[in-house]
């Protein structure tokens, strides 16, 4: 059995197009740790993982990870994570599995864009096979000013995406502004979406959500703290929109207990935070068996996330149709192909091998020199 022989990291900067502002804060950058598994034979598997808070430190733990990986069958990713897990963060008496699932979903999305390669097969039939040939996503609206998201938001609706996203939870005068005007420049028979990132308590939510009911808002992800489920399903008994978990919902358990109590009206996780393509299949399956629908989250990745994601929306038996992608919101795309534009809110991607993308090596040096810079920069000041 093909063996993987070696696991290289390489920590890649990319600015964004513009800032992008939310409830947490103003981000000009994404830093990510680019992760290669090469095999016996020579092919290479790519993956990523977001870098925060210190890329350089995390790549450091990803090598001491690595360790568990390298000697060990291509097809064997699931003891060599349990192996990895247990020696680097149980031992210790570290139960860090939020942490942790962002470091081995890295390294899943490359073993498996290796598996798939070797195979000669696409990854979603890794995953179960497909169950639909496009996924749909929103569009996820960008701008420091209500005249800019406006702006934008036309142009979203214009292009025939059925679904607008918006950031909110910056104040309670701003997000109502935005929210009535672009209700008024999309129309009535496109679908808004928001999201509070956390920025409700719920008091404040109950107000909000009031406040924006007569706009006809679709779903409100995550208004409340992530830090205990609670407060969402005591604000998602009393509101009259719709509430998604995200922040919330970072491992199976967090799914689980969700689904269980009846927090939220939709399940909204990612790959980077459940850690990785298969825990996603299984958070799908906790979610069909709850009756509720589960929603892709991104995170600030590249187009390397966008096409697992991908993958993950082909092969899961109960998704929205309205998923969230990234890595339009940067400057440079490190894939060279295939383009990942989703066309009036879908996308359909040709079946080929592994993840199926090929890297622009140009943009990804440029990255690998921006981190580098960035890095001497804050040493320095």
């Amino acid at each position: 059995m093909m063996k993987m022989k070696d696991i290289r990291v390489k920590s890649l900067r990319l600015e964004t197009r513009v800032p992008y502002v939310w409830s947490q804060g103003v981000e000009t950058a994404f830093t990510v740790n680019l992760i290669e598994i090469e095999a016996e034979d020579g092919t290479i598997g790519y993956g990523e993982t977001t870098a925060a808070p210190d890329a350089d430190a995390q790549k450091i733990i990803l090598l001491k990870l690595a360790k568990s990986y390298i000697g060990r069958s291509v097809f064997d990713i699931t003891a060599a994570r349990d192996d990895a897990y247990k020696r680097n963060f149980l031992v210790f008496g570290g139960n860090m599995p939020r942490y942790a699932n962002q470091l081995f979903c890295g390294l899943e999305m490359a073993a498996m864009d290796l598996q798939g390669k070797l195979l000669n097969l696409p990854v979603w039939d890794l995953l179960g096979g497909e169950k639909r040939k496009a996924v749909g996503y929103f569009y996820f609206l960008q701008g420091e000013s209500t005249e800019e998201l406006v702006a934008d938001a036309k142009a979203g609706a214009d292009a025939g995406h059925p679904i607008i996203y918006l950031k909110v939870g910056i104040s309670p005068e701003y997000d109502l502004a935005n929210i009535g005007a672009i209700r008024k420049v999309i129309g009535p028979d496109h679908r808004l979406r928001l999201d509070a990132n956390e920025a409700w308590d719920p008091a404040l939510g109950l107000r909000m959500l009031k406040a924006i009911e007569p706009y006809n808002i679709e779903y409100v992800e995550q208004p409340t703290t992530s830090l205990s489920l609670l407060p969402l399903k005591h604000l998602k008994d009393r509101s009259p929109i719709a509430l998604g978990a995200d922040q919330a919902v970072f491992t199976l358990q967090d799914v689980y207990q969700a689904c269980a109590i009846g927090a939220a009206d939709m399940i909204a996780v990612g790959p980077r935070e459940i850690g990785g393509l298969k825990s996603m299949m299984k958070a799908s399956a906790i979610c069909e068996g709850a009756g509720l629908t589960l929603c892709i989250h991104s995170s600030m990745t590249t187009g390397i996330t966008t096409c697992a994601e991908h993958h993950i929306g082909r092969a899961a038996a109960n998704l929205d149709d309205g998923n969230q992608i990234m890595w339009q919101l940067l400057k440079d795309n490190i894939i060279d192909t295939p383009t990942l534009e989703p066309v009036k809110g879908a996308l359909s991607l040709e079946g080929r091998p592994g993840l199926g993308f090929q890297l622009d090596q140009d943009a990804i040096a440029k990255a690998a020199e921006a981190h580098r810079t960035h890095t001497n920069t804050e040493a320095g000041s």
